[in-house]
Parts: C-alpha cells; structure tokens; sequence
C-alpha cells in the first residue's frame, strides 16, 4: 500500500508513543474486586498481583479496610462503594455521610488513592422508590462531607446504573432513558454535571448475547469479523455491540442535556464456564470478549459517537466469587483464580501486553526475525472467502491496491483479492492472531503470497 514516507514515519512514533504509554500507565484499564466467596486470597497478594498487569483501577463494592490499606503506596486508583442499605441515613442525616468518610477515606487517604465514592449499586432499577428517591439527596451528603475535609476535589461522588435505566438503545442513536426514571435521572445528571463526576454504567454484550444467541450475533458481541449493523438515523456502521451500547448510553444523556457528563463503564465481562443449560459461558468466548475488549480500549479508538479516547472500563471481575447465587455463570467471570495464576490470557500482565493498535500497517522493524501472513484457508467456500472480504475492507483498511489498476488487482478472483484484504486486516490489527480468524477460515503463514509488483504486507511472529 502506497504511504508517503513521512506518514510513515509518522506511524511508527505514534505506534512507539502508544506501546511507551502502555508499558507506563494505562489508566483506562480497570476491574471489579468483588468479595462474595470463601477463597480469596490474602488482599496483600492481591496488590502484588495488580502490581504486575496493566490494570490502574479496582473498584470495590464496598469499602473493606485490608484491601484499601494494601492498595497503599501502589498508585492504583481505588473506587468504593456505600451499601444500598445505607442510602437512607447518608441521605437524611449529614452526620452519617461525615462518620463514613471519617471511616472509610480518612484513614487511608492519600496513601491509598480513593478516587471515587459510588453510592449504592443499581439503585434506579432496584424497584425500591424509597431508595430511589433518597438516591440524590445521600450523594449530595457525601460530597458535602467530602469537601467538609477539603477532599471534593480530589474523590468524585457518584453511582452505578444498570443498563436498565435505558428504554431503548436501539439503533445507539436513538437511546433514551426510561420515562419513569427521567426526572430522578436529571437531578442525578445534574449532580454529575456540577461535581464533573462519572456516569457510571454496567453494559454487558454477553446479556445482548443471551437474548439473541444467532452465530452473527455472537461475532458483533465478541469484537470478531460481522457484516456490522447500520443505525438508520446517522448511517453509522457499528462493528460491535460495546461500541453500540455505550453510544446508546451517550445518546440518552444529550437527549437531556448532559452530552458533557463523563461515561465510564462500571462493569462488563464474560463467564469462561457455566451450567450445561446456558448459552455462552466458555474459555473461547470469554477471552475473545475481554481480549478484543482491551486491544480496542488500548487502540484509543473510542466509539463512533465518542472518537478518540477510550471510555474508562472496569473488567467484571478480578476473581470468580464462589458464594454468588444463581446460575454457575455467576460465579465465573474471574481473570485470575484465587492461586494467583490467570484463568486465561487476555494481554493484561506488564510482561505479556499487547501495544496499540494501529489503522495503517508498518513495515517490520529491521530487527524482526519472522515474518507471518493471514492467508484463506484451503477449501474455504466462495461465500466465506465474500463475507471475509467486506468484513476486512469494511473496517478502514485501504483495499485500493485490490480495485482496478491496484498493483494486486490482478489475478482478478476472488480468492486473491479475499487473501491480500484478510492479510491486511490482520497485519493492521497488530498481528494480533484473533484477527486471523475469520470463521476459522483462516490461518498463520511464514511463507510470502506477494508476487510481482504486488507485495503483503507482513509482520514479526513475535505473535
């Protein structure tokens, strides 16, 4: 593909700039610490371990003291969480929400870097008016305890919302919250809005998923190749259900004035195993969720409504939590288990992450060893080697090379022109070998297809 030398150049900092900032910081990063099980291990150890990924955040349910006092001197930022049975006396009594934060922050802050206190969890979708209604008045409390000891600045007050509070979110541009919430929402907005504290929210494709278990379905849950799905009103082509449910998120906040107010995406996940019943639940689906998850934050893509940057997400969870209720699922959404060894792989530890992703590919540094190919598989079907094609051109990768005149126009079939998008794709998506997959359709290969004037592109089988 034809690129000027300085864009190039200027590609290759940005991708040297992106893998810099990973391997330092990648504050987007978060995950739940839930508590509701039997084998945790020591919080001590539990540091230790966030201390060798790229995670920057946890965030707690709660506000255990072991785990806030071994966060200490970690720079992990820490995100608590009052019970939703405590609403009630934060919102009526301005002595309590003061108790609490002498309780819970003061003793460990600045040490342990507290971030952000979320007041209750799910409150709005819990049926219970009462809570609901004494949501706002208990944040407004915190906060005011907060900045009674000169801390509003620095620890944010806010709460988690399922995605629930929604009354539709499809297509994204027509989300909009439920009419019986909106006027408790706008007064938790407005709150928002003047603290410049997150809207924190629980999307979760894997339950999208659930209630639509069609194979193209699945592959738009799982960030993997999909025709995409077109929203109507903007014409905005959605190549993930993510993307698609936190536009939906965006669109209901500027339906009512609060486009400014900061998202940040409190849960989201998918179980590695559950009953024989459900759909879903395994090893493969989970770590192709968080995995292209992660290499999309890490990308800075953002969402087609929020280009650009990449919304604060919090992994659900740290650990399966064998105590939880319901079906196994539940108790399976754990990247580590309570050994300290990884579930499965999704690119989170310091010595395993993967850079950024970038739109344009480069060519191998002089100090590559191998060099790989995404190459069709034999026997795959005309129909397939079709549906790889739109998926890879669709996705902005420059495909003009294939078009008529192209150096690879020629021989004009379509398995040569399938072959050299598929690659290209694969090579644009940094090598990343789930980005070879199509359908498993697909595989590695370290011998060169370019021939004459047309030339692949290729990367280091560092992979």
């Amino acid at each position: 593909m034809a690129v000027l030398p300085s864009a190039v150049a200027f590609l290759l900092l940005v991708s040297f700039s992106l893998t810099v900032n990973i391997a330092n910081s990648q504050s987007f990063i978060g995950v739940n610490y839930g508590q509701v099980a039997d084998n945790l291990p020591p919080p001590s150890d539990t540091a230790k371990l966030l201390q060798s990924t790229s995670i920057q955040k946890v965030r707690l349910y709660g506000s255990d003291p072991a785990i806030i006092k071994a966060l200490a001197n970690t720079g992990i930022g820490i995100v608590i969480g009052t019970a939703n049975g405590d609403i009630p006396a934060l919102a009526s009594d301005p002595s309590f929400a003061k108790n609490w934060i002498s309780t819970n922050v003061l003793p460990f802050y600045p040490a342990s870097k507290i971030i952000l206190i979320n007041v209750g969890n799910e409150v709005m979708t819990s049926g219970d008016q009462n809570l609901m209604n004494k949501l706002l008045p208990a944040m407004q409390n915190v906060q005011n305890a907060l900045n009674d000891v000169s801390l509003g600045g620095g620890i944010k007050v806010s709460t988690v919302h399922s995605m629930g509070v929604l009354k539709q979110s499809e297509p994204p541009s027509s989300g909009r919250f439920d009419p019986s919430y909106e006027d408790l929402m706008k007064g938790l907005l407005g709150f928002n809005n003047a603290t410049a504290s997150p809207f924190a929210i629980n999307p979760y494709p894997y339950f999208a998923y659930r209630s639509d278990t069609r194979p193209e379905t699945l592959a738009f849950c799982l960030f993997q190749q999909n025709a995409g799905r077109v929203d109507g009103n903007t014409k905005i082509k959605y190549m993930n259900m993510f993307d698609a449910q936190v536009d939906a998120v965006f669109s209901a906040l500027n339906s009512i004035g609060f486009k400014n107010v900061e998202i940040v995406v409190a849960e989201t996940g998918w179980p590695y195993k559950g009953d024989d019943n459900e759909i879903g639940p395994s090893i493969e689906n989970a770590k192709a969720y968080n995995g292209n998850l992660i290499a999309h934050l890490r990308s800075m893509e953002g969402t087609p409504l929020m280009p650009g940057k990449s919304v604060d997400t919090y992994l659900f969870a740290l650990y399966d939590e064998d105590l939880k209720p319901g079906p196994g699922s539940e108790r399976s959404f754990g990247l580590f288990k309570p050994d300290l060894t990884m579930a499965y792989n999704v690119g989170l530890s310091k010595s395993s992450q993967t850079p950024a992703t970038p739109k344009t590919p480069t060519n191998p540094s002089p100090t590559s060893k191998k060099a790989t190919w995404c190459v069709p598989k034999s026997g795959v079907s005309d129909a397939q080697l079709q549906a790889n094609l739109d998926y890879a051109c669709g996705r902005g990768i420059d495909c003009s090379p294939i078009e008529p005149g192209g150096a690879c126009f020629e021989p004009n079939t379509l398995a040569s022109h399938a072959a050299y998008a598929m690659n290209l794709f694969y090579q644009a998506s940094d090598k990343n070998p789930l980005n070879c997959d199509f359908s498993q359709s697909a595989t590695l290969s370290s011998n060169n297809p370019s021939y004459n004037a047309c030339t692949y592109p290729s990367g280091s089988g560092s992979n």
